[in-house]
């Protein structure tokens, strides 16, 4: 019998970070490669998906200048798991801010944790960006 060396499947076809189950390159990979968000929702959760594949420079591209830190390090160990968005209010194409309250759930050295946060969110230069918790 002869054995069949499994290929593991691209990131790019498995299902979003973000919780949809569009494939990431369709979902949050269309906004990591440079697509503008439509809503702060949808910043939030691109946000999320960032820092699940530790695209720092996506991250820091996504903070408003006057919040943003100088450097990003996505070490330590933690993996972002899950995101549950829990309320959100404006951030419409309408809207020139918004707030998205969510929990992220993570491992950390194989122990399940979550962090839940009111972030806001505001257009600068015509887009999607993330100002800071509330």
């Amino acid at each position: 019998m002869s054995r069949r060396r499994v290929q593991p499947r691209s990131t790019a076809l498995l299902s979003c970070p973000c919780g949809t189950a569009v494939p990431y390159r369709d979902c949050c990979g269309r906004l990591h490669r440079g697509e503008a968000a439509a809503t702060a929702e949808a910043l939030m959760r691109s946000r999320f998906s960032a820092f699940s594949v530790g695209d720092t420079a996506y991250l820091l591209r996504t903070w408003h200048p006057t919040t943003r830190p100088g450097h990003l390090d996505l070490g330590g160990g933690v993996r972002w798991v899950r995101l549950e968005i829990l309320e959100t209010t404006g951030g419409s194409a309408v809207h020139t801010e918004g707030t998205v309250r969510f929990r992220a759930h993570y491992l950390e050295r194989g122990a399940a944790g979550e962090m839940e946060e009111h972030s806001r969110f505001v257009r600068y230069d015509g887009a999607w960006v993330y100002l800071g918790a509330i």
